[in-house]
């Protein structure tokens, strides 16, 4: 395994009980870097970015055989799933604040591991807001509840919360297919911004959006990666034709 590689994923199967899912997947994921998974619905991206934190545990039915490691560690062996969801944060498609305080959203995760100090905690919202860009719209109205922030920002609130735990990455299942062009244009910039810190996997539909934003792309079809590579080598030579069909949008 080569270092620069936060997961390694090798002959990785996934069975919804008959229904086989993910089929012989390969792909290494690089550290602080933005991965984006493509491909039309159904074809197994979010199957494979609940694989990276063991969400697809969850689900009644699912097998999983074949190896994901992070940092050479196999996180389907010997290892404690919530030290894993810790360094493994997520952010769905549809924002989810908790129904409570912007301030209680980001400190809920670093009062249930033990932060008890108000200073400390009162410093860990601040900095996880102004990594998320968000700390200028909401330090005015940290008591006040989550549900009243427009939609965009209930993401960037999302983001805040996954930071607030510290996690090393961040995965992004669709995180603007609910929002606006405006909205999106402002997570975009803080995707571009957090990859210095954490490496990021998102899973999109938009084939601009994973253009714009990612370093390296692979391509999905009926479960198997068809193609993984740069995403300026995907996007403007890639060696499979199944994948300039879907790019040039002949099919998808």
């Amino acid at each position: 395994m080569v270092d620069n590689n936060k997961f390694y994923i090798k002959d990785l199967n996934l069975y919804y009980d008959t229904l086989r899912a993910l089929k012989d997947v390969n792909l290494q994921i690089k550290s602080n870097k933005v991965t984006a998974f493509i491909g039309p619905s159904g074809c197994g991206k979010s199957t494979l970015i609940r694989c990276l934190n063991r969400m697809n545990d969850l689900i009644e039915g699912v097998k999983i055989n074949g190896l994901v490691a992070i940092d050479n560690t196999d996180i389907y062996g010997d290892i404690d799933v919530i030290t894993l969801r810790t360094k493994v944060g997520m952010v769905f498609q549809k924002p989810n604040p908790f129904p409570m305080s912007c301030y209680d959203n980001i400190a809920y995760g670093p009062r249930c591991q033990g932060v008890k100090s108000k200073t400390d905690i009162d410093a860990i919202v601040e900095k996880s807001l102004k990594q998320a860009a968000l700390w200028d719209e909401v330090k005015d109205r940290l008591n006040k509840s989550a549900l009243g922030l427009s939609g965009g920002q209930q993401q960037r609130l999302c983001i805040a919360r996954a930071i607030a735990m510290e996690p090393e990455v961040i995965l992004m299942d669709e995180p603007t297919s609910a929002l606006d062009p405006i909205a999106t244009a402002k997570i975009e910039e803080l995707i571009e911004n957090l990859k210095k810190s954490y490496t990021i996997v998102i899973v999109t539909h938009s084939m601009q959006q994973a253009a714009r934003i990612s370093d390296n792309t692979a391509f999905f079809l009926s479960g198997e990666i068809i193609e993984s590579d740069t995403t300026s080598n995907i996007f403007t030579n890639p060696i499979n034709k199944k994948t300039e069909d879907y790019i040039t949008g002949r099919f998808g």
